[in-house]
């Protein structure tokens, strides 16, 4: 019956949003059009590069992994040490936006993972980012950066131990649970094939997922040049976070421009911007490897296995995923930048707070949070405010909490957004008393 009132109440929530949402207002029209932007984008972008291939990771962690495998070095009896280096590392070198390892953790979790190291690969995979921290220091500073590097990596093993210790009962029935299951099968092929399989997998994901970050230098087909960085390209139009005054925008300022309007869009020359032209070929030589092991290492009802699991996963998945983008990109309109950084100019309680819940609940797609961060800098954020972002932000969005809130169920949800928001806001304290 729990259940049905759910039920009703989200749809009698649909019905009084959409019964008196005042359409004919200018801002609420603007607002919805920026949600089916962020959700095209996110369509176009994301979806068939990230977390299409995640699912199928998580498919195959699902059906080629063992249980053993992963109880004994993630389960709740496994060697904490361990445990915890594991999961970390596995986040570092996985490396992608935090809706990608949203798939691969509820494998590892539906597997019998052990709460706390399932938890720091949930912060640390997007969090842990290398390209990301670099940019940070390059961009909004290196005590930022440093900060965000050190920070990152202590919170993965933090909260996943805090997590650990606050439901800690559940997690010792887990373990007694575990030590009555049966002793697992040997399984047939060796760990190191599926290891090498899975691996492949992972690096096909992290190159078609390989994201261009660097600088351009916009011409228009009306002679204009100016310096900026692409914020998000839709179908005909392109948005450009602008590095240069240019006519009435300021330095800092977002504008649209159609695809129409554009004559050239030229890149800065770096290592990330290179393996970025030629991210196809080597994720289409990571693919290749996949179906070689595929058609070598797996029968027939082992694929039909996976194939399922996979659906099982986008369908779980997927529908919370696109709720929440269009959710952030429609109320992304209703608090604009400048509002925001009025909210976070010093480094009280207050703005540290602010700043990790917006973190917490804003979708900043992969490395967007640097230039966001930057235009809320000039625009008066405190350098503690800044880092409390930048350590909530990667971790935690609108649409992945309704999906962690669907894996582990709505108290454990609860309690690591709790933790990442109030260690956000602590550490950004500290960091602004020290740097700021």
């Amino acid at each position: 019956m729990n259940r049905e009132w759910k039920i009703f109440a989200g749809l009698a929530t649909i019905f009084v949003v959409f019964y008196a949402l005042p359409l004919s207002n200018p801002k609420i029209q603007e607002a919805i059009q920026e949600a089916f932007r962020l959700l095209q984008w996110y369509a176009r972008n994301h979806t068939l590069t990230c977390i299409v291939p995640a699912l199928f990771i998580a498919g195959a962690i699902i059906t080629f992994l063992s249980q053993g495998s992963v109880m004994r070095y993630l389960g709740p009896k496994s060697n904490p040490v361990l445990a915890y280096a594991v999961a970390s590392v596995a986040g570092c070198v996985v490396a992608v936006c935090s809706c990608s390892v949203l798939p691969m953790f509820a494998g590892i979790y539906h597997l019998g993972a052990g709460l706390g190291p399932a938890s720091a690969f949930l912060y640390s995979g997007p969090a842990i980012n290398i390209l990301a921290i670099f940019l940070s220091a390059r961009v909004v500073g290196l005590s930022i950066g440093v900060g965000r590097a050190v920070g990152a990596v202590v919170f993965s093993v933090v909260i996943g131990l805090l997590m650990a210790a606050v439901f800690r009962k559940g997690e010792r029935a887990k373990s007694e649970a575990a030590l009555q299951m049966p002793e697992p099968e040997k399984p047939h092929r060796h760990i190191g094939k599926t290891a090498i399989f899975l691996a492949s997998m992972i690096l096909f994901l992290v190159f078609s997922d390989w994201f261009n970050p660097g600088n351009v230098v916009v011409r228009t087909t009306d002679g204009r040049e100016f310096k900026a960085v692409v914020i998000n390209e839709m179908k005909d139009s392109i948005r450009f976070q602008l590095e240069e005054e240019v006519g009435s925008a300021k330095k800092g300022d977002k504008i649209t421009l159609p695809k129409t309007e554009i004559s050239e869009v030229q890149e800065q020359k770096t290592w990330v911007i290179a393996i970025h032209h030629i991210r196809w070929y080597l994720a289409g030589l990571c693919g290749l490897a996949v179906l070689i092991m595929t058609w070598l290492w797996f029968g027939r009802d082992e694929i039909h296995e996976w194939m399922g699991n996979t659906w099982n996963f986008a369908k779980l998945l997927v529908p919370l995923l696109y709720g929440g983008v269009f959710a952030v990109g429609f109320v992304s309109v209703l608090l604009p930048e400048k509002q925001v950084a009025q909210l976070v100019g010093d480094n009280s309680l207050r703005a540290n707070l602010v700043a990790s819940v917006i973190g917490a609940f804003w979708y900043f797609a992969t490395l967007t949070e640097i230039p966001i961060t930057q235009a809320l800098m000039k625009l008066g954020m405190h350098h503690g405010p800044v880092l409390a972002l930048l350590l909530a932000g990667p971790a935690l969005s609108l649409p992945n909490i309704l999906v962690i809130r669907k894996v582990m169920g709505n108290s454990k949800t609860v309690v690591f957004i709790l933790l990442v928001v109030v260690m956000s806001t602590i550490v950004g304290m500290f960091f602004g008393t020290l740097w700021g």
